[in-house]
């Protein structure tokens, strides 16, 4: 494959430019950028970009996303699936005027986990293709025990006065929450040549409104009804933490995300489950803050080992290598092409480790000047537009009825994460 290096770092800029604005903005996701790039991908082999190049664009977005989007977890309290769980002592740090802290610590997790990544990618690698046929064999079952342990370890929000039972109240409405997501994702799998989009470039995803829904809007709406002021934040602030600590939640980490990156229907939410599960969230302040890194790794890992889990066993397992998956023929490339991408996510990582850093020490002073509410509205109406012209009304019904769904893990005080049942359960079914 004959590589122009202008192309290249253009397409990396412009993915790293859509990584800001994916991280950034509540409700927006790389799968939304992702599908909507290979929507247009026939316009943009026009102007010169071929898939290949394309593809470069989503990988680059989806890499600088997983280290930005911890600034709107953090600062405006506005989560996705897989920062959710960082939320807690992120907050604390916040509520303490060291959000800044939070930060640099959620990029120092990211960017550890590009180095630990890279040297595991070989005997992972390797290791997986090994055994895979054995998982491939028992993976319902596999995504199974992964939902039981996450609605074993769902605990709901603590209250002091609570008694020693509440617990189960709270498994119990994880449990719902993952069978009425599932339910959902079974009838909009079943039905998506119901969709009629009004602006049509290729086929339509029904994962858009699904996703867009249940982790974008559900978020939005909420953040619409409540209103928080921000605590006077101190400038220019550095983390206290062990370097013993810090590689232990970086090697944590990106084993747990490597590890769900080679499950179909497993977000990196999941591993940041398994993160929060071998570093546990105690009260003490280093545990938190490598908790924060720990989760920030498993993230960055995930996206990372998406990539090398689609080279090596031909399998797509997030929005973003679908993508790519349908942009460009994987089983085509060498190895050459794999250590090119690599370069690629190092120098994004790279970017956006500082960007994350710059941002996080001025993110303060920044949304004291907006208006966060006519924001989020702004958000919540360009999703609905984009939903509905390009996945049609039986998108925009899926939309709307996904939205309350995702509202409910807010409510029920429980991880967002259980509504990754809109995928994990018609997968299960699949292969059970």
């Amino acid at each position: 494959m004959d590589i122009s290096l202008t192309i290249l770092i253009i397409s990396i800029m412009f993915g790293f430019l859509l990584g800001i604005i994916t991280g950034l903005t509540p409700g927006i996701h790389v799968n939304n950028f992702a599908l909507i790039l290979v929507a247009i991908s026939p316009f943009l082999s026009g102007i010169g970009f071929p898939p290949f190049y394309i593809a470069v664009i989503i990988l680059s977005n989806s890499i600088a996303h997983t280290f930005l989007d911890i600034i709107p977890s953090i600062f405006l309290g506005a989560p996705e699936a897989d920062t959710a769980l960082a939320v807690l002592p992120g907050h604390v740090l916040l509520m303490e005027g060291r959000g800044a802290e939070a930060i640099r610590l959620s990029a120092i997790g990211s960017a550890g986990a590009v180095i630990v990544s890279l040297i595991m990618a070989i005997p992972m690698a390797f290791f997986f293709l090994k055994i895979y046929g054995m998982i491939n064999a028992y993976i319902g079952w596999i995504l199974v025990l992964i939902v039981v342990l996450m609605i074993a370890t769902e605990n709901g929000e603590y209250v002091e006065g609570q008694g020693s039972l509440v617990h189960l109240k709270f498994k119990f409405y994880a449990i719902l929450l993952f069978f009425i997501s599932g339910f959902l994702g079974i009838f909009a799998f079943d039905n998506t040549v119901l969709m009629q989009p009004l602006v049509k470039f290729g086929e339509p995803s029904i994962l858009l409104p699904l996703l867009s829904g249940l982790f974008g809007a559900s978020m939005l709406v909420i953040s619409l009804m409540t209103k928080s002021e921000l605590p006077p934040q101190q400038k220019n602030c550095m983390f206290v933490l062990p370097k013993k600590r810090i590689i232990r939640g970086m090697v944590t980490g990106t084993a747990a995300g490597s590890f769900v990156a080679w499950l179909p229907g497993v977000s990196s939410a999941v591993g940041t489950l398994l993160a929060r599960l071998i570093v546990r969230e105690e009260k003490d302040s280093m545990s938190s803050k490598e908790f924060m890194v720990s989760i920030s790794s498993a993230n960055t890992a995930n996206a990372i080992f998406s990539l090398i889990a689609l080279f090596i066993i031909g399998k797509a397992r997030s929005g973003a290598m679908v993508a790519i998956d349908q942009l460009v023929k994987v089983s085509e490339w060498d190895y050459s092409i794999i250590i090119l991408l690599l370069i690629v996510i190092i120098l994004v990582s790279a970017i956006s480790y500082f960007t994350t850093i710059y941002l996080g020490d001025r993110i303060s002073g920044f949304l004291s000047r907006i208006n966060y509410s006519k924001l989020c509205a702004t958000v919540l109406a360009g999703l609905s537009i984009m939903v509905f012209m390009f996945t049609g009304w039986f998108g925009f019904i899926i939309f709307l009825i996904s939205t309350p769904v995702g509202m409910i893990a807010s409510y029920a005080k429980i991880r967002k994460i259980n509504a990754m049942g809109v995928i994990m359960l018609p997968v299960i079914l699949y292969f059970l």
